[in-house]
């Protein structure tokens, strides 16, 4: 037989091997063909992929012809599908600005003429598609009311406890300026195991009496600290109580279990939580502007035994260390029995503070440190040290 007659699809070969593939490559071919003729788009994209991937093998050169003339057809149809859901995508947006009912007619609409230009099986596809996208938004419709319920309720609770902590501490208040008017007879003698001789002043009698736990009570001019100062035998019952005993997450200014106001040492610790809302310690990191210090040089601290005022000294930030870490511990310092041992406190201090005073320190002054937590660094403190200057 002549090379004339080895053709196959257009193409001539010249051996009867050659030939004979190329038969081959065409009844894969035309099987190929076969299952196109009723395939929807995910059969041809199906048919595509397995052409393009290599899983149908061929011989001969008619398998590249085959293969560009599928991904012809393919990228057609891909452009026709794309333009028939753009379609409906564009109509569907349209009626969105109708009211609710002619915005479901028109939408309803826009999807059955655009289904149209497909076959059955797409159609179910495409209307199976558009359920899941419909449930999908009314599961996040739902799920951001019930958010916002949340977070309106949240809101409310939060500010009616701020109200309500605002009226308890204006209560308190009122009855220390109640007890200040009561005449010196009315203070009450207490005696302990040393057979020390210890009044509570008649101002902090009553709320001394309605708890015990009361230890004094701390104020700074024109600023929203003015509460009264907590202590137990830990150091966490009041981060999260307030004077009532109540569970509070504002907690109570306290002092720490390690201080006696009946015999202070050199220094006492006095902890409050630093509230967002600026409750307890929460403006406390205010004493970082000079400014600031400048207008409020001054704190009254009170025990129930007897009225201090002190000065601030020093200023500065810190955080809690390592047990084995060698550092001046500012948390650590309660007393300082010696010179030496004041002078080195003081200056560690000093070195750390944010600015200089100038307030004047010796050996036998008493001090209050007033500490919150700061969040320029992992466990870090804001902290600010008053000598007591009467």
């Amino acid at each position: 037989m002549g090379t004339n007659g080895y053709q196959v699809r257009g193409r001539s070969f010249r051996t009867a091997s050659d030939y004979q593939a190329a038969l081959r490559d065409e009844r894969k071919i035309q099987a190929v063909l076969k299952k196109l003729e009723n395939a929807d788009m995910e059969g041809w994209e199906q048919i595509y992929q397995s052409l393009h991937r290599g899983t149908v093998t061929f011989e001969t050169l008619l398998g590249d012809d085959f293969k560009d003339e599928i991904e012809t057809q393919y990228k057609t149809k891909m452009q026709e599908f794309s333009k028939g859901r753009g379609r409906r995508i564009r109509k569907v947006n349209q009626k969105t600005k109708a009211s609710a009912a002619a915005r479901k007619k028109s939408a309803s609409k826009a999807a059955a003429k655009s289904l149209d230009d497909f076959d059955e099986d797409m159609q179910k596809k495409i209307r199976y598609e558009m359920y899941l996208q419909e449930r999908k938004r009314k599961q996040m419709v739902l799920i951001c009311s019930l958010l916002a319920v949340f977070c309106i309720g949240y809101v409310i609770f939060y500010y009616a406890l701020y109200e309500k902590n605002d009226a308890e501490y204006e209560v308190l208040a009122a009855m220390v300026e109640e007890g200040e008017k009561k005449p010196d007879n009315f203070r009450i003698n207490y005696t302990r195991e040393e057979e020390k001789e210890l009044t509570v002043l008649s101002k902090y009698e009553n709320l001394y009496n309605k708890n015990k736990s009361l230890i004094g009570w701390l104020k700074i001019d024109d600023t929203i600290i003015d509460y009264p100062v907590m202590q137990t035998a830990n150091n966490e019952y009041y981060l999260d109580h307030n004077y009532d005993q109540e569970y509070d997450k504002n907690g109570s200014i306290f002092l720490d279990m390690d201080c006696d106001i009946t015999d202070p040492g050199t220094n006492m610790i006095i902890y409050g939580h630093h509230m967002k809302s600026g409750k307890m310690f929460g403006d406390l990191d205010l004493y970082s502007s000079r400014e600031y210090y400048e207008k409020h040089r001054y704190i009254q601290f009170d025990t129930i035994y007897e009225e201090g005022l002190y000065e601030v000294v020093f200023v500065f930030r810190s955080r809690i260390y390592n047990e084995n870490d060698f550092v001046f511990k500012y948390y650590q310092f309660f007393d300082a029995y010696t010179e030496p041992e004041f002078d080195s406190a003081m200056k560690s201090m000093a070195g750390m503070s944010l600015y200089d005073t100038g307030v004047p320190v010796s050996f036998g002054d008493q001090f209050i440190t007033l500490s919150t937590c700061d969040d320029s660094e992992e466990d870090g403190r804001f902290v600010v040290v008053a000598k007591k200057i009467s």
